[in-house]
């Protein structure tokens, strides 16, 4: 019984060793294959890595090369330090973008779903920050076209001021009482603004009214001539004196002399109070609103 059954294991051992065999070199077999296959695609990721690290590392000195001579375009050209800084900090931004999305293009990475979310990303935050995104607007038209910059005094929205600073979304005044105020960007791009010393030269607009007895052409002399005695005046052009009006109570002249910007103030407030002092050294009566009244006794 026991030789019969021997040759009868021998051949199922048999037969599970050749299946385990088999088996064992298809595994390998795959292995080996799998192997191969992480090498090649390892060298070849290897390969784009290290040309994409090469790229990322050329544009980093390309980057920082362009903003150098970027900034002293800039400065040759006398662009405002605010705007200048600004200008600085968007291009060099737009510039890493473009490196990233080229670098992340070269390992593979797929690039057009990430510029599509971000646009949309962008998209929705614009419409939730509309307002903010009126004044950034309306501080690069600012910045660019420059009606006025930091030092000018200007008027608008009720305002009257230095500009001590020009940012991004505001702008700063410093009024004439040592007030702080901050007007947004948005409104002043989109509304009326006096830049008051803009200009070298300008005129003072100042009405005095005289006496209707009090002589007329006298009355000329002694104006012009206070307005020569001081040497901020300007000869060209010269100043005008004009009788303008016959008021309710005297009769007015318009003066308007021509001084550089610088000494507007202090001019106006002198002048004044030269006149004054003139028109009482020469008897020049500075009448004042008066009304008479007359009394009619009615007999009962």
């Amino acid at each position: 019984m026991e030789d019969t059954k021997t040759p009868q294991v021998d051949s199922t051992v048999d037969k599970a060793v050749d299946t385990a065999s088999q088996a064992l070199n298809v595994d390998v077999n795959q292995l080996e294959s799998y192997a191969q296959m992480f090498s090649e695609m390892s060298i070849q990721f290897g390969t784009k890595l290290l040309m994409a690290i090469l790229v990322f590392i050329v544009m980093q000195w390309l980057i920082k090369r362009l903003m150098k001579t970027i900034d002293i375009a800039m400065e040759k050209k006398g662009v405002e330090i605010t705007l200048k800084q600004f200008l600085h900090s968007i291009i060099f931004i737009s510039f890493k973008a473009i490196q990233i999305v080229i670098f992340a293009s070269m390992i593979g990475i797929e690039t057009a779903s990430l510029i599509a979310v971000l646009g949309a990303a962008g998209l929705a935050i614009g419409l939730a920050l509309q307002g903010s995104l009126a004044n950034f607007a309306g501080g690069i038209l600012i910045l660019f076209f420059r009606p006025f910059k930091a030092g000018d005094f200007i008027d608008a929205q009720g305002y009257a001021g230095k500009v001590i600073e020009i940012q991004i979304f505001n702008t700063i005044l410093l009024t004439v009482d040592n007030q702080r105020v901050i007007i947004p960007n948005g409104l002043l791009s989109n509304g009326c603004v006096k830049n008051v010393f803009c200009e070298s030269t300008r005129r003072v607009d100042m009405v005095f009214g005289i006496s209707y007895s009090d002589d007329i052409q006298k009355t000329r002399e002694i104006i012009s001539s206070v307005l020569m005695a001081d040497s901020r005046t300007l000869k060209d052009p010269a100043p005008d004196i004009y009788v303008a009006e016959h008021g309710a109570s005297s009769v007015n002249f318009y003066v308007r002399p021509w001084i550089k910007s610088e000494h507007y103030w202090d001019y106006h407030f002198t002048i004044i109070e030269q006149v004054k002092l003139a028109f009482d050294r020469e008897g020049i009566t500075i009448p004042f609103p008066q009304r008479d009244v007359h009394l009619h006794q009615v007999s009962s």
